[in-house]
């Protein structure tokens, strides 16, 4: 009895996925569909930031998906969609957002904070390291050696 449970569970769980059917595009025209993920392909979800608006199940991803679609079925072009999304929301919502006075910081900024990053680094280091030579001991005295020497000599002695 013990080993049919999983074999009647298998059998379950194979004719589940015989009556799975192929996903139902979520708009009524495939070529609006596939026209809205390319469009969307290339604009940044403004909640997540690192995903691509097609891939963001955020609420204003869906949202604005729902809008790509509904400008697609009024007639306008790809590069309207576009500029409409750019003057709403600014540059930032494209991945490439082009190379203009107002998107500098967008393209040079991390290149910026790495430059900065790494002058503060070798700045700490130089610091520390004149900092560690202020700090060595110089060479020993005469006395000195004598001394370290004769407590080498005990401890030698002990073992």
């Amino acid at each position: 009895m013990r080993r049919l449970i999983p074999l009647l569970l298998l059998l379950v769980l194979a004719t589940a996925a015989a009556w799975a059917g192929e996903a139902a595009p979520m708009a009524e025209d495939e070529v609006v569909e596939k026209r809205m993920v390319a469009i969307s392909d290339e604009m940044r979800c403004l909640v997540c930031q690192n995903e691509s608006l097609s891939g963001s199940h955020a609420e204003l991803a869906q949202d604005l998906r729902r809008e790509i679609r509904q400008m697609i079925k009024a007639g306008k072009t790809d590069q309207q969609i576009m500029d409409f999304m750019v003057d709403r929301y600014g540059d930032f919502v494209r991945y490439r957002p082009p190379m203009k006075s107002t998107t500098y910081l967008l393209w040079f900024g991390p290149f910026l904070l790495l430059a900065v990053a790494l002058v503060a680094l070798v700045r700490y280091l130089r610091r520390r390291g004149s900092r560690l030579d202020q700090g060595a001991p110089t060479a020993l005295s005469a006395a000195e050696t004598q001394r370290a020497e004769a407590l080498l000599a005990q401890v030698e002695d002990k073992r």
